[in-house]
């Protein structure tokens, strides 16, 4: 199964999210919003912000780097099919969809609970 998480949209935290799909997401989503070196007992968890004004192909295929770095190891539940760019270089703001696929031999009991 393929999810598509715009990083654009903002979702409240769910404690107990009602499903492991839905838990998967947040992890996701949670790996995405964070800044690396800004989570206190685990520096390496999130996503580098070093590439913000570098060119733009150059800041992508940083940013796509890390992203495909840092969700295996955090959530390896997720495997980064894809990542989508799209927004104004002129404004300097980048929009990004990240296409994960969910590994369901890795999910408790084989199925999404």
């Amino acid at each position: 199964m393929e999810v598509d998480i715009d990083t654009a949209e903002r979702n409240d935290i769910v404690l107990m999210p009602e499903t492991e799909l839905d838990e998967i997401i947040q992890n996701v989503r949670m790996i995405l919003a964070t800044e690396k070196m800004s989570v206190p007992m685990d520096r390496e968890f999130g996503i580098s912000r070093t590439m913000i004004d570098q060119p733009i192909g150059a800041a992508q295929a940083r940013m796509s780097a890390a992203i495909v770095a840092a969700i295996p190891k955090y959530e390896p539940r997720a495997k980064v099919k894809q990542v989508i760019y799209s927004g104004a270089s002129e404004d300097g703001e980048l929009r990004i969809v990240v296409r994960i696929e969910i590994n369901e031999s890795k999910l408790r009991g084989g199925v999404f609970l």
